[in-house]
């Protein structure tokens, strides 16, 4: 069951800024990653999907419902963190939260508790005093503590520290297990690679990538670290591979290759003496650094 549905989505605010036929399609309980460099478009996306933003063209849809003719009924439903959060200066974390509670027709209060504990937020503080990190907190449990089928987050460990950042990838995983829908924002790219299930990358207004995380582990080129024990071995493979790394003096190597090329390294390397081989795993963050800096000449090739 599709609960986001986003087709040929177009916002065109002149000079090359908005975005442009984007498709995005999330089923239910999947969590999908949205990567793209600042001003990509992510933040537009989402707030079409809260309904803030007309479409110029296109549907926008959360559980069947358009988001701009529907956003109020969407909004209530919803478990929403912006990118950047504006807080009333003179409340404290508590009745800011109350007010959202409010809002939402909230009566039970427990799963707020356990997230404020979760994220070791004291809510009697005066929310003008309180850092971006406390004020991020602030602004996930406000997100997550009614308990929403359908979430939308965009950065939303900026500003966390590291022990922090862990609490919210087990929170994530927590979530995902209960069957949630997450569209999740994020330049954390451990943060993607632990908790989604699919990526999009959106360059420039237009969504020019996507892929599965198991795509990402078991991607077509394959990355080896050879260690030898005689220089003349590697050598002697340095020439058959002239566009691996080699390290003279440690003895060592590392070359990509497509899974069909791989024997054949493996018949080079049987008449070498070896020190050690292992395959290197590629990450997430190397992709998004290949495909966006221009090194994309299928180094990290997805299908």
């Amino acid at each position: 069951m599709t609960m986001i549905d986003i087709h040929n989505l177009t916002k065109d605010y002149g000079g090359g800024k908005g975005v442009f036929d984007v498709s995005i399609s999330i089923k239910k309980g999947e969590v999908y990653g949205y990567l793209g460099p600042n001003g990509a478009g992510k933040s537009t996306t989402m707030r079409h999907l809260m309904g803030f933003i007309r479409p110029q063209s296109g549907r926008v849809c959360i559980n069947g419902m358009d988001c701009w003719k529907d956003q109020k009924k969407i909004q209530r439903t919803l478990g929403y963190l912006p990118g950047e959060i504006s807080f009333p200066d003179d409340m404290t974390g508590s009745a800011y939260l109350k007010l959202i509670a409010k809002m939402r027709g909230m009566k039970n209060f427990s799963y707020a508790e356990e997230l404020l504990d979760l994220f070791k937020i004291d809510p009697g503080s005066g929310i003008k005093r309180m850092s971006k990190g406390m004020k991020q907190k602030i602004g996930i449990v406000a997100a997550f503590m009614h308990d929403p089928e359908i979430i939308l987050l965009d950065e939303p460990t900026s500003g966390l520290d590291p022990l922090m950042q862990n609490n919210f990838i087990d929170l994530i995983e927590r979530e995902k297990k209960k069957g949630k829908t997450i569209l999740l924002s994020s330049h954390i790219f451990e943060e993607v690679e632990k908790t989604c299930d699919r990526v999009g990358m959106i360059q420039s207004g237009r969504l020019i990538k996507e892929f599965t995380i198991d795509d990402l582990r078991h991607s077509q080129m394959k990355t080896y670290k050879i260690g030898f024990n005689d220089i003349s071995d590697a050598e002697r493979i340095n020439r058959i591979y002239p566009d691996a790394s080699f390290n003279r003096e440690k003895k060592q190597m590392t070359v990509s290759l497509s899974d069909s090329d791989i024997n054949g390294l493996i018949f080079e390397l049987s008449s070498c003496d070896i020190h050690f081989l292992s395959e290197e795993k590629h990450t997430l963050e190397e992709y998004f650094m290949k495909f966006y800096g221009g090194d994309n000449d299928d180094k990290l090739s997805i299908s």
